[in-house]
């Protein structure tokens, strides 16, 4: 499992312009299993994403296809990680 911390680089108005094709390509990753939450920091200076994926190199090539980092409007960092506790209800973390 991988922790998806993405930094915005630029303004939020140019972050605005791309919103609703990075919420298309968040739903497409969703629906294909390999994000499993993410939303925006707060304040609002990028977003992190929960994401499964088999290896770094096929999360890093997902992530390519984010317009954020098309158009190079914030940086991302991975963190890999092995989930081994979680509270009633996530047991579901436990096998990503």
């Amino acid at each position: 499992m991988f922790i998806v911390s993405i930094s915005y680089q630029r303004p939020l108005s140019e972050i605005e312009i791309y919103l609703e094709e990075h919420i298309a390509f968040l739903n497409h990753h969703y629906a294909n299993g390999t994000f499993l939450a993410s939303g925006p920091k707060q304040p609002r200076t990028g977003g992190v994403i929960l994401a499964t994926a088999p290896t770094r190199e096929a999360l890093e090539a997902i992530l390519e296809e984010d317009p954020f980092k098309r158009e190079q409007l914030a940086a991302y960092e991975i963190t890999a990680w092995l989930a081994n506790r979680s509270a009633p209800g996530l047991e579901l973390l436990l096998n990503a």
